[in-house]
């Protein structure tokens, strides 16, 4: 596997993002990127970005949480933001990405975590909070699902797949602005451009749609069933935090309500924003999790 670094020299200066680096390997020379932020020896709040954003997504809400008393890390998923690039397409899959999160997260020996998770995020975190289920203590989904090809893709994801297959133009700022609704200044798009200083840093952000189960047949089909059937028995707290504007995700939330026991009771609720309601809606996001972690605190 042929492995590349983005330079230091490129996240110099990011606007609102002046987090302390960290580093794990998940593989020998294959290294993750995390922030920690927040008192060490706090519960965890892991926030989990997506496709084809990084932990700079949730520099907004770092703060506010690691500042309200809490643990906050939000790690890099490989092929993103500071985190190692594998150069090939064929060098990522579900189960990898599965084990180099579970890697990541034993290694440091993490427990009573606050999952906060969205796009891909939730396709990997609810996976993880299935299969490790004594290391987590709640769930927040927000723009997300745990797909097992056994519904039908919504055509704008369709679309969304092809052109990450097939078009020789990857501009990844440009497609978070997509998924926003308010406008993203320059010095932000720079910093969704940073970790990619040539097309080829893209092929993780490029094999993300692929890797998604879209049949029953795909690979990580049978792994994520096994998992909802955990998530069905799942009785600790579950709470959904959607935006109103993404034609992706729209109704998976509802879904999820009635699958999952946890989520009874919960103050579920819909925030305005499109696809990375980071962007659109930090302070209220930042809330919900707040809110979730005092209700602990009081009972």
């Amino acid at each position: 596997m042929r492995i590349l670094r983005t330079d230091d020299d490129r996240f110099v200066g990011l606007p609102d993002y002046p987090f302390l680096p960290h580093y794990l390997d998940v593989e020998p020379g294959l290294r993750m990127h995390y922030v920690d932020e927040g008192p060490a020896d706090a519960s965890p709040v892991l926030m989990l970005h997506g496709e084809p954003s990084w932990s700079y997504l949730y520099r907004h809400m770092i703060p506010v949480v690691a500042d309200a008393g809490h643990r906050v890390l939000a790690p890099d998923l490989v092929g993103f933001g500071k985190s190692d690039k594998p150069a090939s397409v064929d060098d990522y899959s579900y189960d990898r990405h599965m084990a180099w999160l579970k890697q990541w997260l034993e290694a440091l020996d993490l427990k009573n975590i606050t999952l906060v998770c969205q796009n891909w995020g939730s396709l990997l975190g609810l996976r993880l909070a299935a299969e490790l289920p004594n290391r987590f203590q709640r769930i927040i989904v927000g723009n997300g699902m745990l797909p097992t090809g056994e519904t039908r893709a919504p055509a704008a994801f369709s679309v969304w797949k092809a052109f990450a297959t097939h078009s020789p133009w990857f501009p990844v700022s440009r497609i978070v602005q997509l998924g926003t609704e308010r406008t993203l200044n320059k010095h932000e798009l720079a910093a969704y451009e940073a970790p990619f200083p040539s097309t080829e840093y893209k092929a993780g952000a490029r094999a993300f749609p692929k890797l998604v189960p879209v049949s029953p047949e795909d690979p990580a089909s049978n792994a994520n069933k096994a998992a909802w059937k955990v998530l069905e028995t799942w009785r600790k707290p579950f709470i959904t935090c959607f935006s109103s504007g993404d034609p992706i995700t729209r109704g998976g939330d509802r879904y999820m309500q009635r699958r999952v026991p946890g989520a009874l009771g919960q103050p579920h609720i819909t925030l305005s924003g499109g696809h990375f309601l980071q962007e659109d809606s930090p302070e209220d996001f930042a809330r919900i999790i707040l809110d979730a972690l005092k209700s602990e605190m009081a009972a």
